[in-house]
């Protein structure tokens, strides 16, 4: 069973854990230093709380939990106002066991329903098929790519939609 809550600051060392290693080798951010893991993941909880405060809003995270365990996190951002992106990121070693689908649907509904988006997009790194997957079996279509600089240069990645219509 996937539930998603609000992350609190207590969620901070699972954080560290989940932005690390094999986990965030395809992703747009950084990495958390590793000095300063704790504090930067303090960070990125106050700054989600926070957005969750802002009105209108724009942002939406959640952490990902399986059973009591913090395993990821998935974020729905309003890009317009029918228009929102989601993006996530699970610990690797629960990666295969259809979290990220689940904590997908669910926030598909939440962007529908209470964000009343009509429209989502999102995207992952072509050596990453695996997140491609997820997204389909969510609903979303493969409708191109979009150039992201990144470390190693500009990286076409491979770019998903899916319609409220559409489901």
């Amino acid at each position: 069973m996937v539930t998603l809550r609000a992350l609190a600051l207590a969620d901070a060392p699972a954080l560290t854990r989940i932005y690390s290693g094999a986990s965030i080798r395809h992703t747009t951010g950084k990495p958390l230093t590793a000095h300063l893991q704790l504090e930067q993941a303090h960070d990125k909880i106050r700054a989600a709380l926070a957005r969750a405060a802002e009105t209108p809003r724009a942002q939406w995270s959640w952490g990902i939990l399986h059973e009591s365990d913090l395993i990821g996190l998935i974020s729905l951002r309003r890009r317009t106002p029918t228009m929102g992106t989601i993006s996530y990121i699970l610990r690797d070693d629960s990666w295969g066991h259809g979290y990220a689908t689940h904590a997908a649907h669910q926030v598909v509904t939440a962007a529908f329903t209470a964000a009343g988006l009509t429209r989502l997009e999102a995207m992952h790194h072509p050596d990453n098929p695996a997140s491609g997957r997820v997204l389909t079996k969510v609903g979303f279509t493969r409708v191109g790519t979009s150039d992201r600089d990144t470390e190693a240069g500009t990286v076409p990645y491979e770019l998903y939609a899916l319609e409220a219509s559409g489901i």
